[in-house]
């Protein structure tokens, strides 16, 4: 499985109410650098596992996303095995909003994360119709419309 490319999607958002408290804050991969990530060993039962925290750095760009309500999702991704220049990493937190109300509820969200993999280089596709088009650029087709041999 891991001797192809693989990515960390991850999907956010709220629960019930909109986000009044500690909202979602994802930084620019473009303003992080790799000496701007420490690694940091998880342990569990079964395995050892390894994550980054970020090191402060002042060039780090942010954005929010305040008031973000239940019919609204943020999409992100948290990792890329691609190691060719792309962003591979979304460093993201939660923090303490100073525009947040005293009284404001506290945060109430989730978070999925989908792993998805994938071939070095795509194969062609081939669409109903006989035409063909190269995976790796877009298409604009849908997977109902494509299959890879």
């Amino acid at each position: 499985m891991l001797q192809h490319r693989f990515a960390i999607i991850q999907v956010w958002r709220a629960i019930d109410r909109p986000i009044q408290s500690h909202p979602l804050a994802l930084a620019d991969a473009r303003s992080v650098s790799s000496t701007d990530l420490l690694p940091a060993e998880r342990r569990y039962p079964d395995r050892v596992g390894e994550t980054y925290q970020l090191l402060y750095n002042a060039d780090h760009r942010w954005i929010y996303f305040p008031q973000m309500r239940r019919d609204e999702a943020v999409v992100f991704k948290v990792y890329d095995s691609q190691a060719d220049g792309r962003a591979r990493f979304t460093p993201h937190t939660s923090f303490i909003d100073p525009t947040t109300p005293p009284n404001a509820p506290p945060r109430q969200s989730i978070e999925v994360r989908t792993f998805v993999h994938g071939r070095p280089r795509f194969a062609k596709l081939s669409v109903r119709d006989g035409f063909r088009e190269d995976c790796n650029r877009t298409s604009g087709l849908s997977l109902r419309q494509c299959r890879c041999p």
